[in-house]
């Protein structure tokens, strides 16, 4: 039963979720077989209970209907409509959240029932929700101005009325919604490009990207934004596409909903982030400023939780300007914001990081030594800063012993990616030939700087790398 569907989606639901569910369900409106609230009952006491143990179907039939012998078609029947059940409470759950949709089926429900009284009422209530709704004109904005609007045409044509009728409002919201929609996507296809050889056959694009040209839209926060984005991906070089599409971002960032909003600043992220790896310090600020607006306008987090991913880039931005007690604050500010199962391994190795640029090397190794961490790219961050923390306190001889460890975990470890390996590989092998050259000698210090500039797949350590070798001139 564990494995069954309808079991599967009520283990995601908390307590609070659970009694919501439960009014929906005993609601005669909504479900009057009393069999499905009784295995809904008896389902959620499992889940909840710790210590229960393995779920009989025949058991659950004979307590649902014990007058009865156990048939396997029926009880699959049961779970299947406690199964839509529940999926209409998750349907009705978004339903609910979006007033503006609810006041456009109102808008319907009244002009199909011909009730006239409420065609005034109805449209008042969607024209108030739209202007709520104003701040928030995405895409989806537009679509429920352009549904409201035709609902409206709707009702004026029942009243027999001869004026003028709002063809315009429909047809502009729609345009606004389509145009919008379809350079969202287009943005999304040319940023993957970046990373990913794939081929995408998008209709109108020319026509549309002309279009927006002509018309410019500026406006219409969701056009202007994207027709921006499609700048930075289409002429990366011209940087003043960048510093358009920052300053409409902090004009219009909150207009957007939150997980569209990230997805909006993870481009600007990745256009740093190129320029970045070419050697452009400038972007360096950049990067870092994106992120401060995105604490500052509370939209880098996630159902209230901040990723570990985000946390160490912020850290690592911070550390690379030179930022140290900003970093530090930062980490003890906003660790409480980390996943709980995440926090104390992310905590002990951004500040490892710190006391690393910090050269409180003797800290690092106490500190990295101290914490297990048992994902498998933690362990090879650990690792790879506790190998240069060595070498920097001159420990050969724990260098050499972790450099073996390193070579037989980077083995064991199939699952990761070919990429990775090879950046480590290349780290324990060009550590291992500096502590091999003496200082001095020019021409092996001639020959590894040439190793380096010519190897691919150690950019994180390069900076580092060539500072250890200027050392040994």
């Amino acid at each position: 039963m564990h494995n069954s569907k309808i079991y599967s989606i009520l283990e995601h639901f908390d307590k609070y979720e659970q009694n919501r569910l439960r009014k929906y369900i005993t609601s005669p409106y909504f479900n009057k077989n009393q069999s499905l609230i009784h295995l809904f009952e008896l389902l959620i006491e499992h889940i909840n209970d710790e210590n229960s143990s393995e779920l009989d179907k025949e058991n659950l039939w004979k307590t649902i209907q014990p007058e009865k012998y156990y048939d396997d078609v029926r009880f699959r029947k049961l779970c299947s409509d406690l199964l839509k059940l529940v999926e209409s409470f998750l349907a009705q759950q978004v339903y609910e959240e979006n007033p503006l949709h609810q006041a456009t089926y109102l808008i319907e429900a009244v002009s199909k029932g011909k009730m006239e009284k409420l065609y005034n009422s109805a449209m008042s209530t969607a024209r108030r929700l739209s202007k709520q709704q104003y701040h928030h004109r995405t895409s989806n904005y537009f679509y429920y101005q352009y549904e409201i609007e035709k609902k409206y045409y709707r009702l004026k044509e029942r009243q027999f009325k001869v004026d003028r009728k709002n063809f315009e409002e429909i047809a502009n919201n729609l345009d606004y919604f389509y145009l919008a929609e379809k350079l969202k996507y287009y943005c999304n296809v040319l940023n993957q490009q970046y990373d990913v050889s794939l081929k995408y056959e998008l209709l109108f694009i020319d026509e549309i990207i002309s279009h927006i040209e002509k018309y410019k839209f500026e406006e219409i926060p969701p056009i202007a934004v994207y027709y921006q984005i499609y700048f930075t991906l289409i002429e990366p070089e011209n940087e003043e596409h960048y510093y358009r599409l920052k300053d409409l971002l902090k004009k219009h960032g909150l207009v957007f909903p939150h997980d569209e909003a990230q997805g909006i600043y993870d481009i600007a992220l990745d256009y740093c982030v190129r320029h970045i790896n070419k050697g452009s310090n400038k972007f360096l600020n950049e990067y870092f400023h994106l992120y401060e607006d995105l604490l500052e306008k509370r939209l880098i987090y996630t159902d209230g939780e901040l990723a570990p991913r985000n946390f160490k880039n912020i850290v690592v931005a911070a550390l690379r300007l030179g930022k140290y007690d900003w970093a530090e604050t930062f980490i003890h500010q906003y660790k409480h914001r980390l996943p709980e199962k995440a926090k104390e391994n992310a905590v002990s190795f951004n500040l490892a990081r710190i006391y690393f640029y910090q050269k409180k090397y003797d800290k690092v190794i106490l500190l990295l030594q101290q914490t297990e961490y048992e994902a498998v790219f933690d362990n090879l961050n650990a690792k790879s800063l506790l190998l240069q923390s060595f070498y920097e306190m001159d420990e050969i001889e724990p260098m050499f012993s972790l450099m073996d460890s390193f070579r037989t975990y980077l083995n064991r470890h199939k699952e990761i990616p070919q990429h990775r390996r090879r950046n480590y590989t290349n780290l324990i092998r060009i550590m291992k030939k500096m502590t091999n050259i003496t200082p001095g000698d020019s021409k092996g210090i001639k020959k590894l700087n040439a190793e380096i500039e010519n190897m691919e797949g150690i950019a994180a350590s390069r900076i580092w790398l060539n500072e250890k070798i200027a050392e040994l001139e």
